[in-house]
């Protein structure tokens, strides 16, 4: 019964070894796509010339590389650890699972006890990318997905685009005193080519007039309005992710514990071989 018990035990560890190195391989690889997704970004667009470089902080395409980057160092040093059992690689990789985990519970109970100053902070970001709605291609897809997604134009209502240099009601091109086409009700024309001129002049209409132009709500309020019908759908998501991290030190620990058993293990083997052939 002990030797059965043994052999179960044994089979489950090796269970959770592998699982442990399967999982991290596939978030290495995740990471490492991630981080390729934001080089290729920044280097299409040229970000790193010597005009652009200024703006660098606030490409989209950096986010995606400093994850990208995170994931796959922190993904790697798990799969290396559990498969050379490595215990310096598996404490490293368990003591950084931990702070991660700590951070976004931190960042949950943050997040819900600050929402007043979060609209602000959601607020100026999005006015700031509308300034740059014409200079950055990322900025400018994020607010069209936005704004179409969620019909919606603008941070709090339409005439917000007046921020952005080209659609100001005082600058000199075909635009001033429009709003992109993403804000409009129906933004293909013959419902399949995307047509750039159907919102000019919207922000010279009033409201009564500009509603069957395009979307009058801001898209702060659509996002409040979208995260409280599908809360339960968001909650459910963090729960699972935080339960994978969970998961993930819990595999961590039993595997650390393992390789200690299997060292103390040796060690006993090759003390009572030395005394045995001491007593010969």
């Amino acid at each position: 019964c002990l030797v059965s018990g043994n052999t179960r035990q044994f089979r489950n560890d090796y269970i959770l070894k592998y699982l442990l190195i399967t999982s991290n391989l596939l978030f290495t690889v995740l990471g490492l796509v991630t981080l390729v997704v934001g080089l290729w970004g920044l280097i299409n667009k040229e970000s790193f010339a010597q005009e652009k470089i200024s703006g660098i902080g606030t490409d989209p395409m950096l986010l995606f590389m400093f994850l990208g980057l995170i994931l796959a160092l922190l993904s790697l040093m798990g799969c290396v650890g559990a498969l050379r059992e490595n215990m310096c690689l598996l404490r490293t990789f368990s003591a950084f699972v931990l702070v991660l985990l700590v951070v976004q519970v931190l960042a949950v109970v943050v997040l819900y006890s600050l929402q007043g100053q979060i609209e602000n902070y959601l607020r100026s970001g999005m006015l700031a990318a509308m300034v740059r709605y014409q200079d950055d291609l990322d900025l400018r897809f994020i607010i069209d997905e936005i704004q179409t997604g969620l019909q919606c134009c603008g941070a709090d209502t339409y005439r917000d685009w007046g921020i952005n240099v080209y659609f100001n009601c005082s600058a000199p091109g075909v635009q001033a005193c429009g709003v992109p086409p993403s804000c409009c009700i129906d933004p293909l024309e013959n419902g399949t080519v995307w047509n750039s001129q159907c919102g000019v002049g919207a922000q010279q209409l009033d409201e009564f007039s500009a509603q069957s132009v395009i979307f009058l709500g801001g898209c702060l309020g659509s996002i409040s309005r979208w995260i409280n019908q599908h809360s339960g759908v968001i909650v459910m998501v963090v729960i699972i992710l935080l339960g994978v991290q969970i998961l993930t030190l819990f595999i961590t620990d039993r595997l650390l514990q393992k390789i200690r058993w299997s060292r103390r293990m040796r060690k006993h083997k090759q003390q009572s071989y030395f005394f045995s052939y001491k007593d010969r």
